[in-house]
């Protein structure tokens, strides 16, 4: 049937509406996101190409990528276990 949107659970929804509505309280108006299943990596970017210039290694796993004085991305590494 045209127009109807495939069965998704609740749950899902539930999770992405939470998300998009902590997105929209960040400073930016794009963001991407990559997920490397294998490292379990998730890539954070704030602009296209990303282009940092300089990386800051916080101690919970997360990294913060910085062009000058404007962060452009975050990496997070073992994304699954939060």
């Amino acid at each position: 049937m045209a127009g109807v949107a495939p069965k998704m659970s609740s749950g899902l929804i539930d999770h992405c509406m939470t998300m998009a509505s902590d997105m929209l309280k960040l400073p930016t108006q794009h963001i991407w996101l990559d997920y490397d299943k294998e490292a379990d990596v998730l890539y954070m970017s704030f602009r296209k190409p990303q282009r940092a210039t300089k990386t800051i290694e916080m101690d919970n796993d997360i990294l913060i990528r910085k062009d000058r004085n404007n962060i452009v991305g975050l990496t997070i590494l073992n994304a699954s276990m939060r």
